[in-house]
């Protein structure tokens, strides 16, 4: 029995980002009882290494779901092989005013302008600490809305530096919608500038805590053929260890009549299958599989994650996928990695 498919109905009658507390919430109770695996069974698959970790499976949560690291245990134990959190920030702050999320049911699809709303990165520090999970945890750096553009680097060294001890690997966040010019970031000398400075402080930060993070750049679907190579041949140069394809879209094209479709903000779920999965193919032809690419963007089910898998993603990360099919889906998509090896 598929006892989400009897909540959804509850959950969504409720104002988005209250079910996302409520959902949190529960799921912390059901972790601090011991039911979660009862209600959830997970399924065993054979590990990935990948970026030089061992992941138990190749099924991860995406950044944005725990944005403080918070919520770890619980959530690892749906049967993620890895847990991404944040996006965090140097500062605390409230993010954008509310509403800001948004769900379009029939598309399968949500629309989101949070804007980096998170307690800080030294809160998001002392959770991670906390946490006894011992699998791979991710760690998603961006900046403070007030901080100016030209000043980004500074946001996220500082981010940087204070999570390094205590991440499987990082990502840098430069493609999110809704902080102001932040996708400037993936363009011309503005990311290799931003590359060089983290790729810098990585191998200092190697040196100093004696051991290597991966580190790894999330990229926006709406990015053109040529940004897409000039952001791959930068991927190279400067020996980035993974790239996350994809945050989520601008285009309204496939949402077109909706009443919703009008709200700012990032698009995700559904209408970002495609748009995503276009840049995993031409980013993999680029690398060459010299640097793993990680799907995001449009996996609500076992036939969206193999199409990732067959444009050359290593790994797969959930997000709207969760909201709209529950942990069966992390189940169904590991039977399926399963039955493929």
């Amino acid at each position: 029995m598929n006892l989400y498919a009897l909540v959804r109905p509850l959950l969504f009658k409720l104002d988005p980002e209250t079910a996302h507390t409520f959902t949190l919430t529960l799921l912390d109770w059901l972790h601090f009882f011991k039911l979660t695996t009862i209600i959830f069974p997970t399924v065993k698959t054979p590990p990935s290494t990948v970026m030089g970790l061992s992941f138990k499976n190749t099924v991860g949560l995406a950044a944005g779901l725990d944005k403080n690291g918070a919520h770890i245990e619980s959530l690892a134990a749906l049967g993620f092989g890895f847990i991404e959190i944040g996006t965090v920030t140097p500062r605390p702050q409230p993010g954008n005013p509310k509403p800001r999320l948004f769900r379009l049911v029939e598309h399968e699809a949500i629309i989101n302008r949070m804007g980096f709303n998170n307690l800080g990165v030294d809160r998001l520090v002392e959770n991670v600490k906390k946490a006894q999970f011992k699998g791979i945890i991710g760690i998603n750096i961006g900046k403070n809305a007030d901080t100016p553009i030209e000043s980004a680097a500074d946001d996220y060294l500082i981010c940087l530096k204070k999570v390094y001890p205590y991440a499987s690997y990082v990502t840098v966040n430069i493609s999110s919608p809704n902080t102001q010019n932040l996708r400037q970031l993936q363009q011309g000398d503005d990311i290799r500038q931003l590359l060089a400075a983290l790729s810098k402080e990585q191998q200092a930060l190697n040196l100093k805590h004696k051991k290597y993070v991966p580190l790894v750049l999330k990229i926006a679907p709406d990015l053109s053929t040529e940004e897409i190579d000039h952001i791959a041949a930068l991927l190279l140069e400067f020996k980035l260890d993974g790239v996350i394809a994809t945050n989520t879209t601008l285009s309204r094209t496939a949402v077109a009549g909706h009443p919703a479709a009008h709200e700012a903000g990032g698009l995700s779920g559904g209408p970002v299958r495609d748009l995503a999965t276009t840049v995993i193919t031409r980013l993999n032809q680029q690398l060459a599989g010299k640097i793993p690419v990680i799907a995001a963007g449009g996996i609500l089910t076992v036939a969206d994650a193999e199409e990732k898998h067959a444009a050359g993603a290593a790994l797969v990360q959930l997000y709207s996928g969760l909201i709209y099919k529950g942990p069966t889906l992390i189940n169904k998509l590991l039977k399926a990695s399963n039955c493929s090896q």
